[in-house]
């Protein structure tokens, strides 16, 4: 995969998820987009020879970057995450912000891409995180982290 191609895919996995958000929260979602990007959330055999780990990301996070530093961030050696969940987070100064959860292992093997089969590589589209009193049909207004105000 060329990085040019993996940020059509991150392009791509954020309209997706911006168009499935909209079924479930009442917030206006803004067609400006920034990405909170959480790395290494995947519990993984580092002995592994198939993928390729960042023991530095444990635990790193960066918030409210743009598309192009989302990919620079993610894509490293023609590798890129197994797995990037992707939901509406927030919105933010006229931004939908979107959290990236990504595993920690790497891999230039298309087919290794969890969400390959879907056309979207490594990006799985995820409802926004529900509110504990969610109740089916009913929108809910997004959370917004004390970050974002």
């Amino acid at each position: 995969m060329t990085n040019e191609a993996f940020f059509e895919l991150l392009i791509t996995a954020s309209q997706l998820a911006y168009d499935f958000a909209k079924d479930f929260v009442t917030d206006e979602l803004p067609a400006n987009f920034k990405y909170s990007v959480s790395l290494s959330q995947s519990f993984d055999d580092r002995s592994s020879t198939l993928f390729d780990f960042f023991p530095d990301d444990d635990d790193k996070s960066l918030e409210f970057i743009d598309a192009a530093e989302a990919v620079e961030v993610l894509f490293r050696n023609n590798k890129v995450p197994v797995w990037i969940d992707i939901s509406v987070e927030s919105t933010f100064n006229q931004h939908t912000v979107f959290r990236l959860l990504c595993a920690g292992r790497y891999s230039s093997d298309e087919q290794a891409l969890y969400y390959a089969n879907n056309g979207t590589g490594s990006f799985g589209i995820k409802s926004p995180a529900l509110p504990v009193d969610f109740v089916e049909g009913k929108k809910f207004k997004l959370h917004h982290p004390p970050t974002a105000h």
